[in-house]
């Protein structure tokens, strides 16, 4: 005989689960806002700069603002390396693997 599937709880496990990774994800770019120094900005300006840059239609803009965090993110990992008495070759250095906060909110 089959066994009966808990649906009610597949769906609260899910529901937790996306807010886990909600509040993570919300972290994440508090972090970034504070590692780039843009925490020093008022927020009405950091907004007023975000906004920009998602209306932005140029694309050649788009990708040299990329090109730059992608080049910040693999300096705070080869920090990090050193850091921990590694020899800067970690994989933490390699693009997509780096741990460093709000990696991820680029994409």
């Amino acid at each position: 005989m089959r066994k009966v599937r808990d649906y009610d709880a597949e769906l609260k496990a899910l529901e937790e689960r996306a807010r886990t990774i909600k509040a993570r994800r919300v972290e994440q770019l508090g972090q970034l806002v504070t590692a780039t120094g843009a925490d020093v900005l008022d927020m009405e300006t950091l907004a007023g700069a975000l906004l920009d840059a998602v209306a932005m239609k140029d694309a050649e803009a788009k990708e040299a603002w990329r090109a730059k965090g992608a080049a910040f993110f693999q300096r705070r990992g080869r920090k990090a390396g050193r850091t921990a008495g590694g020899d800067g070759d970690s994989t933490a250095t390699q693009p997509g693997t780096d741990p460093a906060p709000g990696s991820g909110a680029a994409s």
